[in-house]
């Protein structure tokens, strides 16, 4: 299995890992409960750490013929 692919597994543990200690409602941040804002937060980081995926992964390189 490839290095990157090891990146997969950060949004599920910061969502489903991290989630009982972020499990309040205060603070408020940005106007949401906490608890929205680590989700929402999370949903922004997935698709930044799939776009990263994406750039260093070879077989996405143009020019390559398979």
């Amino acid at each position: 299995m490839k290095m990157i692919y090891i990146l997969t597994l950060v949004p599920f543990i910061g969502i489903l890992g991290f989630l009982p200690f972020v499990n309040r409602i205060e603070p408020y941040v940005w106007g949401l409960p906490f608890n929205m804002f680590w989700m929402s937060m999370w949903v922004v980081l997935t698709s930044v750490i799939l776009g990263i995926m994406y750039k260093l992964d070879p077989r996405n390189r143009e020019g390559d013929q398979e």
